[in-house]
């Protein structure tokens, strides 16, 4: 599984970081700091709630990816 961020429209609300600190790793000012996540098996779930806390939804899960 793989997460795909969309960094340019993040305005570092940090939501994402909140529900999955390990997986959704922030900068210094707060915006999210990659724009692509290999998703560690096991931490799939996580992975999606943190998608869904992200208001902007710039957060794409991909499931088709292994």
């Amino acid at each position: 599984m793989k997460i795909r961020i969309d960094k340019a429209r993040c305005v570092g609300n940090a939501r994402c970081a909140a529900v999955a600190g390990d997986l959704y790793p922030l900068d210094d000012e707060g915006y999210i700091a990659v724009a692509e996540i290999d998703v560690p098996p096991g931490s799939e779930d996580l992975a999606r709630r943190g998608a869904r806390a992200c208001p902007e939804r710039i957060i794409v899960v991909d499931d088709t990816t292994t």
